[in-house]
């Protein structure tokens, strides 16, 4: 099925119609609740109450949508205009169909009061409801402010235009209440939210983030697409402290080099996202070790904890690539509660059905070793690259430990002692042998031997329908 879009303007701020029809297929746009033209005609949309809702499809495949238009009352939400987005929700659930809403408000409607803070509260139920059962992509497109930026957070699918702004509180009240001088880009722009973790995806504007939500609908909704060659990658450096970027192994065993990365500038540690697998949408999980040595600390965990559920959610297998030294000691991960943050982790692999296969690349120590889907975690395969290290922690910090006497008193014997501990301890062949590993590959055959196992697992595990709400 084509996922081409139709030809957007080179003006790249759509009207809100625009958007719904830049998302849909061509001719496949029906509006609910709402009488328009088509803007083709020249016409200019009419929003019902400040919202245009409809349903059509995505390559081929059914999609509701909605989007707010701020040239009525800015966008702002009032019990007509929430009546319209419940309206939607509750169909695509009927339907179990995707959603995608397009947002340009400023928030509630300060004619309307209670009424329209109720219409808000009614959105997030359904949002709550949805969650597990229907993929929700938001797209932000320009203010989404006050109480109505917590349905985008309430949704599985964040994306920000370079236009868009986001906060619970405006320029204006933090002025008066807290005395900070600050403008809606430094409070709430795509540059804050790409790195907190509230923004999922950037696009540089409205035809480029519709096409971004055409993508993931196809990884979501199309379980195969014609497989491309992958390009392979660079050699992974063996010294185990030296640095290199992950996304060159992902990309190397994906179809065509395709990688769409998700939530990439926030916890940098760890990379995840989506890749095909012979034709088959897959989610990555991968220890970043250019970002603070891939070590997993309580932001990275919290953020791969997440992506495990979304997949979970909507069926999507898993391949999770290891190379970390453990989690991040100290007093600072320890005081915010990684051990709670890892927790979750370890409960979204635990808690997973969909098939996932782990491959450990160079080195897997601790605790990270078990979070980051060991089998004894419910893996379903384990490989290792043949001089991938794996054990409690490295042979230096082991042998510190373990020999404190013996180096007091011989420190000459310190390598020694260390080469011999890692020999004894850390090989993945030892991890083999013991059952831990499966197998032992070579990395030229890891996308060969992923695709052969991904094919005898149970790809259309049906979804499990777990809530995915913010973590």
């Amino acid at each position: 099925m084509s996922l081409a879009l139709v030809e957007p303007r080179t003006d790249e701020v759509l009207t809100p119609l625009e958007r719904l029809e830049t998302l849909c297929d061509p001719g496949s746009l029906t509006l609910l609740r709402s009488t328009v033209r088509s803007s083709r005609m020249g016409e200019k949309a009419r929003a019902g109450d400040g919202v245009l809702a409809g349903f059509g499809r995505v390559g081929g495949r059914p999609v509701y949508c909605y989007a707010q238009d701020p040239s009525y009352l800015g966008g702002s939400l009032g019990e007509q205009h929430a009546d319209s987005i419940v309206r939607v929700l509750r169909l695509a659930d009927r339907a179990k169909a995707p959603v995608v809403g397009f947002v340009d408000s400023g928030g509630a409607r300060l004619q309307e009061g209670v009424a329209a803070l109720s219409g808000y509260a009614r959105i997030f139920r359904e949002n709550v409801r949805l969650s597990g059962r229907v993929p929700q992509i938001s797209v932000i497109c320009g203010p989404s402010a006050g109480g109505g930026s917590y349905s985008p957070a309430l949704t599985d699918f964040v994306v920000m235009t370079d236009r868009a702004r986001m906060f619970l509180t405006g320029p204006a009240i933090v002025r008066e209440v807290m005395g900070e001088d600050v403008d809606a880009a430094e409070l709430g722009g795509t540059k804050v939210h790409d790195r907190n973790g509230v923004a999922h995806f950037t696009a540089t504007g409205d035809a480029d983030a519709a096409q971004l939500a055409r993508e993931l609908l196809g990884l979501l909704g199309e379980p195969f697409a014609l497989p491309a060659d992958a390009p392979g990658f660079a050699p992974v450096p063996s010294e185990g402290r030296k640095a290199y970027d992950v996304r060159s192994v992902i990309r190397g065993i994906g179809d065509g080099g395709r990688y769409l990365e998700w939530a990439p500038r926030w916890a940098r540690n760890v990379s995840c996202g989506f890749i095909r697998m012979d034709g088959r949408a897959v989610g990555v999980i991968a220890n970043q070790p250019r970002y603070l040595g891939g070590v997993l600390d309580a932001d990275s965990a919290t953020k791969a904890a997440r992506f495990v559920r979304t997949c979970n959610a909507f069926g999507v297998p898993m391949v999770v690539l290891v190379d970390t030294p453990g989690f991040l000691p100290g007093t600072k991960q320890e005081a915010g509660g990684v051990i709670r943050h890892g927790a979750k982790l370890v409960h979204a692999f635990a808690a997973a059905t969909v098939p996932r296969v782990t491959v450990v690349l160079r080195k897997a120590f601790g605790g990270a070793f078990i979070a980051m889907n060991a089998k004894d975690l419910g893996a379903d395969y384990v490989f290792a690259w043949p001089e991938a290290e794996i054990g409690v922690m490295g042979a230096q910090q082991a042998v510190s430990l373990l020999h404190r006497r013996t180096l007091a008193a011989e420190p000459e014997r310190k390598d020694e002692l260390i080469a011999d501990y890692a020999a004894e301890h850390l090989g993945a062949a030892t991890a083999a042998a013991a059952g831990h590993v499966d197998e032992l590959l070579e990395p030229r055959e890891t996308r060969r031997r992923l695709i052969d196992t991904l094919t005898t697992l149970d790809a259309a595990t049906a979804p499990a329908g777990t809530p995915n709400l913010p973590l």
